[in-house]
């Protein structure tokens, strides 16, 4: 067997592994949060969104879209699958950089497990995000610039400001590799590596790969007349400029920063990571991809660990995949060291010490009564397994929540939900035909004519429509009527009374 077909069978074989543990791992239908509104919108066609262009992710939407048409199981698990699918080949991907570089499946194996088997990267594998398409392609556009190293054939280069173009397609998150590209390939005009008119086509399929994205920007121009609103929304969306731009830290953040780290790496192979940073100084095949992968590094941990939106544990996944690739650096730099079989069975072993680490979180922190920050007040949800396990084979209560809160309301309700629950309820009512009398409410997406909910229109509302809140919890439920009603419990959801009524 040549060098090549074994490389492209290895890959095949990364490939299909990691698209079966995704497979079974794959949220079987509607989901809680971010991932329920995605799914609503790739059930109306939405490549846009409702929350500014920087949330818009227009071509992951219309990979989505297409996969929904596919006749296989439910139209919630063909959306989760795109995730599964993209992580299989983000995983792949991986392994087929680090075997690149350095010429040994050991080392490719287990900066591949060690990705797939982290926490954030595998939860993100099982429902519907976008993170794993892109990093699928970002790993891709490090393959790009590694043979461009290796050859110098510019061709690698036109591909590299193409996939880049599709990932900044996908999510702002392209941005930083963009800027470092930008850098390099500056330097190398500089040094007459390349030319103008390389340039000039580089930048050329970067616009086409990023025309999804371009072209909602052209669109919200042309509609709003507002230039600089539209290039706004495109960097930071509709309320996020200070979270993307925030430069302080606190000891509450770095403590979570710590935790997050260590809940993705609880594997003794974390410390590879020190020996692949001395490694990547010796192996690496020329300063230039040294210097990028450890810029890369250094600013995705900068960006993630400075960011203050809630969901903030996510945008490690780029920092995850250099601590994955550097991990793989340093596999190959103890196993060149220490001779044996011992040593890489040691390490091949620990790779998979995370799923048992994930199996036994949940239960343990529980009984410990560990703080994790989350609501808990969510039926049919319990937040460690939730958030501790990465795996959502057969979690099934976002959808039963919402088929039982429906079904359980009065004749033509109002239901003023969360941004937690709206997802699975207007699945369950749209995608599933359940109740389509009751309303669904929230600031962001709503049932069809479903009436404005505020201070002016809740009295009349009252006096003509049995009105439900999700949650009495402040932040979640609306503040006019936690301030001013009184709540009746009414099975997974609460009816708005009058104070003193009975009950209330």
């Amino acid at each position: 067997m040549t060098r090549t077909s074994s490389i492209v069978t290895m890959y095949a074989v990364v490939l299909l592994a990691a698209g079966a543990l995704y497979g079974l791992s794959c949220a079987p239908g509607a989901l809680w949060q971010d991932s329920g509104l995605i799914q609503y919108r790739v059930w109306h066609n939405d490549i846009e969104g409702f929350l500014g262009l920087a949330i818009s992710h227009p071509l992951y939407y219309l990979v989505a879209i297409a996969a929904k048409c596919i006749p296989l199981g439910e139209f919630g698990y063909r959306v989760n699958c795109v995730s599964a699918v993209a992580g299989a080949a983000a995983i792949a991907n991986l392994y087929l950089l680090v075997r690149l570089w350095l010429g040994k499946d050991f080392p490719a194996l287990i900066a591949a497990a060690t990705l797939a088997l982290s926490h954030t990267f595998w939860r993100h594998a099982s429902i519907a995000e976008t993170y794993t398409l892109w990093t699928a392609l970002f790993l891709a556009e490090l393959i790009m610039l590694l043979r461009y190293t290796r050859t110098k054939n510019v061709r690698y280069l036109y591909l590299l400001g193409l996939l880049n173009g599709l990932a900044v397609a996908v999510h702002m998150l392209g941005s930083i590799p963009f800027v470092c590209y930008v850098t390099f390939i500056g330097f190398l005009l500089a040094r007459k590596a390349i030319r103008i008119k390389h340039v000039a086509l580089i930048v050329a399929l970067w616009v086409l790969g990023a025309m999804p994205f371009e072209y909602l920007i052209i669109k919200n121009i042309a509609h709003s007349g507002d230039i600089l609103g539209t290039l706004a929304s495109a960097a930071f969306g509709d309320r996020w400029r200070a979270d993307v731009l925030n430069m302080s830290l606190s000891w509450r953040i770095v403590r979570e920063n710590v935790l997050f780290i260590l809940l993705n790496f609880p594997t003794p192979n974390a410390l590879l990571f020190v020996a692949g940073l001395y490694g990547l100084h010796r192996i690496g095949p020329t300063s230039a991809l040294r210097n990028m992968v450890l810029a890369l590094l250094v600013l995705f941990l900068v960006f993630a660990s400075r960011y203050t939106i809630s969901d903030r544990y996510a945008f490690f996944i780029p920092f995850y995949s250099m601590v994955a690739v550097v991990i793989g650096l340093g596999a190959h730099e103890v196993r060149s060291r220490i001779g044996g079989t011992l040593m890489p069975c040691a390490i091949a072993a620990c790779a998979f010490v995370p799923v048992g680490v994930y199996a036994v979180a949940p239960a343990l922190a529980q009984r410990l009564h560990v703080q994790i920050g989350t609501r808990r007040d969510i039926p049919y949800r319990n937040d460690y397994e939730y958030f501790l396990q990465p795996w959502k084979t057969a979690d099934a209560g976002a959808g039963r929540f919402a088929r039982e809160a429906l079904e359980s309301a009065e004749g033509d309700a109002i239901i003023c939900a969360d941004t937690t629950t709206i997802g699975p309820l207007l699945y369950v009512q749209e995608v599933k035909g359940v109740r389509p009398d009751v309303k669904v409410v929230t600031g962001i997406a709503r049932s069809a004519a479903a009436p404005a909910v505020d201070e002016r229109t809740i009295g009349e509302l009252l006096e003509t429509h049995p009105v439900y809140v999700v949650s009495r919890k402040p932040g979640y439920g609306p503040a006019f009527l936690l301030e001013r009603y009184a709540f009746v419990e009414a099975g997974v959801l609460w009816r708005v009374v009058e104070p003193g009524a009975k009950g209330g």
